[in-house]
């Protein structure tokens, strides 16, 4: 008896001791994220017992996509926090949403109904084959009477017709279930593309005196969260106020849901270095330097994405480095506007590989392949499906209204970024999908000029300039541009520039007709001993349609010298403001309506005989 009394006290100590191993499970919600460009910080709050002694609480359903070295735990109590330790949980898979749930109860309903068929069809297929076989039997034996042979051949005749006609009306109806059960899976994918099959734990260890209970907040950075600008920018006419909606597209997947949280937009990105750079020695050496970049340059980028053969909606496209971003559509189809200089595009979707491309050229169609260490399949359904969500806000989808009360947002500006605390409450899925919010809505004045650079394009851009556009704290990103009530296109904020002023394009506008063209259409060329000259003679023409004047600005340029045996004469420039570092010649003028005006840009190249140079 005290053996087994022996053997029992120790079974019970192993499972206390075992039980203390495992620690207490805690339940923690989000209740703060912080989204930055390039990943995000998660606040998580939860109150927690504490035993007397030295005890382990396991935070459990944690994103696994945690950067460990960001983990902060806070608490207050007559106790003291040991150590914070962090653990992939492969045995506990995440929670799926309701939704997913309910299509999944569904599905299995649709699936029950397919058994069924299939089972009536076996059934049938093994009566056909016994009647084939007793018709068989039947004709092989000679006693049978010819009257009842001919009863059994019609009975099996009709039988089989009968039995026919209900096989093509089962195998009609598993195929309607088929497609049915495919709707379902392609749903289902869509809404649990996001999801990780593993969470995480952070695992604290305390140590107290006494029993009590704390209240525990937990920190900690995730990577595949981000969000990225776009502007609603609004203008009535050519006089009235610029309105400028200021939105944030937010995206994460990392493996949780931010259900109703406190969401605040930052424009800080701990992912960047922030080791300072080191200038190391430039030198020169003698080289070629051509006269004139002919080179197109590139504004906008065009084209599709594909996984093989199909299509890829709601892909995000960015620009390295920068801000700007854009999705596809349904079609798979994106437009992006880009900026100055050698940008690089970065091509992303859940469960691809991640490609990067240089922006060379105006139409690029981008081929991702399937992230084989990401997920075992990917279905890809209908853009904006339901699984979208309403947020709350003004913005719901891509439509303003102009009835509703605005998102209150608080903005703060820190010593190194600016971020936008979000009044109300959000909820961001872990689907990888964009999610609109609205930041903020400004009304500026702006100054309206029209412009057209001719050499390179002979439509007449109408622009607006804003002042002081700096405390505004913009951040480069593509514009939907909206003029008199109407949608006219795209253009970029781009606020890489140290000036005090935000030039904005408001789209073309066909009322104005430029024309340049080569005067006489000829170009001169002449020798005079052991020097060459050619002369250039364009005529730019200028004609306003509209009922009313507009302020023009025209840009032209002229070829500069690097060399000092090339010479570059400005013969004629109709009054033109001239650049000489960058031979670039601004004409500025009002235009009445119906108005006519002609400008004339000549000049003359000399250089030597035994050179060749590319004057145009």
């Amino acid at each position: 008896m005290l053996k087994e009394l022996f053997m029992a006290a120790c079974i019970l100590f192993a499972v206390q001791m075992a039980k203390g191993y495992e620690g207490q499970k805690v339940s923690s919600k989000v209740t703060k994220v912080t989204v930055f460009l390039n990943s995000a910080q998660v606040t998580r709050t939860a109150t927690a017992s504490i035993v007397p002694g030295t005890s382990t609480l396991v935070f459990e359903n944690i994103s696994p996509d945690v950067d460990v070295q960001s983990i902060q735990v806070k608490a207050a109590g007559e106790f003291t926090i040991l150590s914070v330790k962090h653990e992939i949980d492969f045995l506990n898979e995440q929670v799926k949403e309701k939704r997913i749930e309910q299509l999944e109860e569904q599905k299995k309903l649709i699936q029950d109904k397919l058994d069924m068929q299939n089972n009536l069809l076996n059934i049938y297929q093994e009566e056909s084959a016994m009647l084939l076989k007793n018709q068989q039997v039947s004709g092989q034996n000679n006693n049978l009477d010819l009257v009842k042979l001919r009863q059994a051949l019609e009975f099996q005749t009709a039988r089989l017709t009968d039995i026919r006609k209900k096989q093509q009306a089962i195998k009609n109806q598993i195929l309607v279930l088929n497609t049915e059960l495919r709707k379902y899976d392609k749903q289902i994918n869509d809404l649990d593309a996001g999801n990780s099959k593993a969470t995480s734990n952070i695992l604290v260890t305390v140590n107290s005196r006494t029993a009590l209970q704390s209240l525990f907040t937990l920190n900690y950075v995730v990577k595949n969260a981000s969000w990225f600008p776009t502007y609603d920018i609004r203008a009535k006419n050519a006089s009235s106020p610029i309105n400028i909606i200021y939105k944030a597209n937010v995206s994460q997947q990392c493996g949780e849901d931010w259900q109703n949280v406190k969401l605040t937009l930052s424009t800080g990105n701990p992912t960047t270095s922030g080791s300072k750079p080191e200038l190391t020695p430039y030198y020169l050496n003698v080289g070629m330097y051509a006269l004139n970049d002919t080179r197109s340059v590139i504004t906008r980028v065009t084209g599709k994405i594909f996984s093989g053969s199909q299509v890829l909606p709601g892909a995000t496209i960015k620009v390295k480095g920068t801000s700007i971003g854009t999705v596809t559509d349904a079609s798979g189809a994106y437009s992006i506007q880009i900026p100055a200089g050698n940008p690089v595009l970065e091509y992303s979707y859940i469960g691809y590989e991640t490609r990067e491309l240089p922006a060379t050229q105006p139409v690029l169609n981008v081929n991702l392949n399937e992230n084989k260490n990401s997920l075992n399949e990917v279905v890809v359904t209908g853009y904006g499906s339901s699984a979208a969500k309403t947020l709350r806000g003004r913005v719901t989808g891509l439509t303003i209204t102009d009835n509703t009360i605005p998102v209150m947002v608080k903005q703060v500006e820190n010593q190194t970024n600016v971020e936008f605390a979000i009044q109300n409450p959000y909820s961001i899925p872990g689907d990888g999908k964009q999610y609109l919010v609205e930041i903020n809505n400004f009304e500026l004045p702006a100054e309206y000029k029209y412009y057209v650079a001719p050499k390179l394009s002979t439509d007449v851009f109408l622009t607006a300039t804003l002042t002081d556009w700096n405390k505004y704290n913009f951040l480069s990103g593509e514009a939907n541009l909206f003029f008199e009530g109407t949608f006219i296109g795209k253009s970029l904020i781009d606020t890489y520039s140290t000036s005090d002023t935000l030039n904005l394009s408001l789209g073309i506008d066909k009322s104005i007709a430029v024309t340049r063209t080569l005067k006489k259409d000829l170009k001169e060329k002449k020798n005079f001993g052991s020097t060459k000259k050619e002369t250039r003679d364009w005529l730019i023409s200028i004609k306003n349609r509209k009922s009313q004047p507009v302020n023009l600005l025209v840009e032209d340029q002229v070829p500069v010298s690097q060399n000092s045996v090339i010479e570059v004469d400005v013969q004629q420039s109709s009054g033109a403001d001239m650049d000489k570092l960058t031979g670039r010649l601004s004409w500025s003028f009002m235009l009445t309506s119906q108005q006519d005006k002609k400008l004339e840009l000549k000049y003359l190249v000399s250089y030597p005989k035994n050179q060749s140079v590319i004057v145009e």
